[in-house]
């Protein structure tokens, strides 16, 4: 139920963006490094972690190498949500994650002691920027998210 909530019919609407409208862009970096750094820990430990629009995993994969030869890596992915890529009409590439890999939520605690934020500030912050890139995806605009 949680990703519904990224599936506009309407423009997002700046009411729905308190928090956002509170923090400095420097702020809302910091919140997001610190999401970042998370996922970063869960990746490292082989575990994928559902941010709402998508997941982050890691997925083995096949490089060619030179002559021929083919090298088996794993390599970190988002992968958007189902539901969000046939709402929106987008295409992407078909990544399944392996059964055995578990999936969590961000730890919104965790995150929160870390980044010495209080901890709704930053599930706030998380949920109205998705909600800004889900807004910017029904509005057809390019989008451009960037982790380290």
């Amino acid at each position: 139920a949680k990703m519904q909530k990224y599936l506009l019919y309407n423009a997002v609407d700046p009411e729905e963006l308190p928090t956002l409208r509170e923090l400095s862009t420097m702020e809302i970096c910091k919140v997001w490094s610190g999401v970042s750094r998370y996922i970063y820990r869960q990746l490292l430990q082989k575990t994928a972690v559902d941010i709402g629009v998508g997941t982050f995993a890691v997925v083995p994969m096949h490089v060619s190498v030179e002559e021929g030869k083919v090298l088996p890596v794993e390599r970190p992915m988002f992968i958007l949500s189902k539901p969000l890529k046939m709402f929106y009409n987008l295409e992407s590439d078909e990544t399944k994650i392996s059964d055995e890999i578990p999936v969590v939520q961000p730890d919104f605690e965790e995150i929160a002691a870390e980044t010495h934020f209080r901890h709704e500030i930053v599930e706030h912050c998380v949920q109205e920027t998705l909600l800004c890139f889900a807004g910017a995806l029904r509005d057809n605009k390019e989008v451009e998210f960037s982790f380290r």
